[in-house]
């Protein structure tokens, strides 16, 4: 290599590392520059959106309002409380008269989906769209359920008010009177609701056990599990009062006497729809119609597919004719055959008081149990045990005290029914007041010297009980 040459090289080189500085050099002005300009977006959105947010935090939306259109414009992704105080400025106007606010009610969830998707409940905030043009007599009757239909369709996990879910139901309801909606739509939308109640149940009453089983054992609950706790409670109570409204909004339309001519119109039509056979009978079931026509359907039911309904069915028919042996076998067929967890709910408790009419008490409460595993907020499961405890004491202790010790126990689980089941709350109650004026009395305690001392039951009951401190 010349020495011209080499140096040709090196001045190249020069000139690339020069370029590379220089670049260097401009992206980091840029850059500057640009942060510069995002942090003063920023310092701008501040401004903009507390210029809304904190007056409608305060309620005093009349501020609010004239800045709310700058913030989804200029800053639409600067926070999602832009959106969570709209709502509630919007739904105060449409409250105070102002329907012409329902569009913007609307478009403020569109907007709130679009810039924070990944926070915002699609089937939630329809549902509450819904709500208000239903409050508001906004819309056809039509245009109302659709409204709800569609929320409930999108985004079942969360359309959980338990107002709506029955608003949904209600509306269906009044089209079939008005004779808009067939009686069948009407039925399936029933047990669509009933389900979606159970689910919701089963949820809260999980939790709710959890914290009652942790209360009981002794464990002190913290300010936020109290809280929790009261939620639960309150969530419940509003679902079994809900559940209660729907099958009364139901009414008359599914009564014996209108089910059994309307399925005998349809059956030689529908004898080979299965989906229909289940509903059908189902209902039949569930009312507890004493007609022939369940008998066809169940039959019939059962050579098209076997399957746990059916079973569960035959065992119905078994049992009303007094073949208990016969009625459990295929109680247990349903069992094994059903997936679904509400219906092996209906099997196990059916099981359940088969064992327990017949006197056969530890049997009975493994099925209860197993009701409980899937449904934590069957009161009913818990009381039917009590009684069973309670109706046990004789047999259930060495010495009178001992045997009037067990109804503390049956006092507790009727205690825990009430708290789980809030629509059965006044009868558990009630059981449990019963209980403890069966138990051992202060002077009984007190002559008896076992004051907070421990009761063990050797009986098939087992497990123990402690005697209250005097």
């Amino acid at each position: 290599m010349t020495d011209g040459l080499k140096k040709d090289i090196m001045i190249n080189r020069i000139k690339t590392s020069t370029m590379k500085t220089k670049v260097t050099l401009l992206l980091a002005v840029l850059a500057v520059t640009f942060s510069g300009k995002a942090l003063a977006q920023m310092d701008e959105c501040v401004t903009t959106a507390s210029l809304f947010i904190e007056p409608a935090k305060a309620k005093n939306y009349a501020a609010a309002l004239p800045h709310y259109n700058k913030v989804i414009s200029e800053c639409p992704k600067y926070n999602i409380a832009t959106y969570q105080y709209a709502e509630r400025m919007f739904k105060y106007f449409v409250e105070k008269g102002d329907l012409s606010r329902v569009a913007d009610y609307e478009k403020n969830f569109d907007l709130q989906l679009t810039n924070f998707p990944a926070k915002t409940k699609v089937g939630k905030n329809m549902a509450k769209v819904s709500q208000l043009k239903y409050d508001n007599k906004i819309g056809t009757m039509q245009e109302q359920f659709d409204g709800f239909d569609a929320a409930y369709k999108k985004d079942e996990e969360t359309f959980t008010s338990p107002k709506s879910l029955y608003t949904y139901f209600s509306l269906a309801k009044d089209l079939f009177e008005a004779g808009q909606k067939d009686i069948l739509e009407v039925f399936y939308l029933y047990d669509v609701i009933q389900e979606k109640i159970d689910k919701e149940e089963r949820k809260y009453a999980s939790k709710l056990s959890q914290l009652i089983d942790k209360e009981e054992a002794g464990t002190v609950l913290s300010s936020k599990e109290k809280k929790r706790l009261k939620g639960y409670e309150t969530n419940l109570g509003s679902y079994g009062k809900i559940k209660g409204s729907v099958d009364a909004k139901l009414g008359v339309i599914a009564d014996c006497t209108n089910l059994i001519p309307l399925y005998e119109r349809l059956f030689e039509e529908k004898k080979n729809d299965v989906s229909w056979l289940k509903s059908a009978a189902g209902k039949l079931n569930a009312k507890d119609c004493d007609t022939p026509l369940f008998y066809q359907m169940v039959q019939q039911l059962h050579s098209l597919q076997p399957s746990a309904a059916s079973a569960f069915y035959l065992g119905r028919l078994a049992d009303k004719a007094g073949k208990g042996s016969e009625a459990l076998d295929y109680y247990n067929q349903a069992v094994e055959l059903e997936s679904d967890p509400n219906r092996k709910v209906g099997y196990y408790s059916s099981i359940a008081e088969n064992f327990r009419k017949k006197g056969i008490y530890g049997k009975a409460r493994t099925y209860y149990r197993k009701v409980l595993e899937i449904k934590p907020n069957s009161g009913r499961a818990y009381l039917k045990i009590a009684q069973m405890y309670a109706k046990s004491s004789n047999n259930c202790g060495s010495n009178v005290f001992e045997k009037r010790a067990i109804n503390w126990l049956a006092a507790q689980l009727a205690d825990k029914a009430a708290r789980v089941e809030p629509s059965i709350a006044y009868t558990a109650r009630a059981a449990a007041s019963s209980y403890r004026q069966r138990a051992p009395s202060k002077t009984d305690i007190f002559s008896s010297s076992m004051a907070g001392k421990t009761v063990r039951f050797k009986c098939w009951v087992g497990g123990s009980v402690r005697v209250p401190t005097l």
